[in-house]
């Protein structure tokens, strides 16, 4: 395949067959790339390939046949693993080491942006192009190729990965020529996430404490100035008394986190950021770790949470 072959239709694989990434895969896969993907979990890659594309036994394998891999996993923590460890405990070696020179590694988690920024320099080493790429959007959103993707890398890791981004997206945000800055304005869109999360729930406990029957408080709140898009969203969930984790506790107490180390080092005052931290440290503390972000709410002492369906409709939600 010569360069301009390469740059119009670059071989792809995805490692991390989530919510999010499964919906990428199979976005790319619609688009009419040829799709190889890994994850953890051997059957979940399987069930994917029966449709088209390949299943590899290992994150080193794919790498070695792709043009452009696609991470998509929870942290920097796996991101390490997938690139650098061992191959995911099957002896195969990272990824990193497997990738051709000149091959695209995106980097989609939400992590901190001087390590993403770091990682660009350590891949460089290898000769391996890098994408700071974190994503927002859902799980319907990344199945039908419609994600927020808030990017910055050389514009060589564009020339060869543009049209899998653009096969994943809706909007791809190009934010500048070197990796960290995506990862910054996602850290910047995960303190907004976060408080207006907590403040919802703060709100709609309130409500609920002070009797109001809190079907009508969603109604009322989500006609009015005070309403907003995560008010909408998870009080639905709270209001169906489903904590099902489409987006977790705990993923808010890794993001605040994030969110308070990026501006430590800039003696950078986040009063609302530091506060909503805690409301989710405190969910996590109380065994609510694994719930819905929404449970947040479920700190709240001495108020009566609606356990059943109210009817209304409960919303898709968004990996934020």
């Amino acid at each position: 395949m010569n360069d301009q072959d390469r740059s119009a239709r670059p071989r792809v694989g995805v490692v991390g067959l989530g919510a999010m990434g499964l919906g990428m895969a199979r976005s790319l896969r619609d688009a009419g790339f040829d799709v190889g993907v890994h994850d953890l979990r051997p059957d979940v890659a399987s069930a994917f390939a029966v449709d088209g594309g390949t299943a590899y036994a290992s994150a080193g394998e794919l790498a070695a046949s792709v043009d452009v891999l696609v991470g998509v996993v929870v942290n920097a923590a796996q991101v390490e693993s997938v690139l650098f460890g061992d191959g995911n405990g099957d002896g195969d070696g990272g990824a990193a080491e497997r990738l051709h020179p000149g091959s695209v590694y995106v980097m989609c988690s939400t992590a901190d942006p001087t390590w993403s920024a770091d990682l660009e320099r350590r891949l460089a080493e290898r000769g391996v192009l890098y994408l700071d790429a974190p994503i927002s959007g859902g799980a319907a959103r990344a199945a039908s190729g419609q994600l927020t993707m808030m990017t910055s890398g050389a514009p060589t890791a564009y020339a060869i990965a543009g049209p899998v981004l653009d096969a994943m997206s809706s909007t791809v945000y190009r934010l500048g020529d070197e990796a960290g800055i995506g990862s910054k304005v996602k850290v910047v869109n995960q303190l907004l996430a976060g408080v207006h999360i907590a403040a919802a729930a703060e709100a709609m406990a309130l409500g609920i404490k002070a009797g109001v029957p809190a079907d009508a408080l969603y109604e009322v709140i989500t006609h009015s100035a005070g309403n907003s898009w995560m008010f909408e969203n998870r009080m639905a969930h709270v209001l169906a008394g489903d904590y099902t984790p489409l987006s977790a506790v705990d993923i808010f107490v890794k993001d605040l986190g994030l969110v308070l180390d990026a501006a430590r080092p800039e003696k950078f005052p986040l009063p609302l950021a530091a506060t909503a931290h805690q409301m989710f440290l405190q969910a996590s503390a109380s065994g609510l770790g694994g719930e819905d972000d929404s449970a947040v709410i479920k700190i709240f002492p001495g108020i009566e949470l609606p356990g059943q369906d109210t009817g209304i409709e409960l919303p898709g939600q968004e990996e934020v």
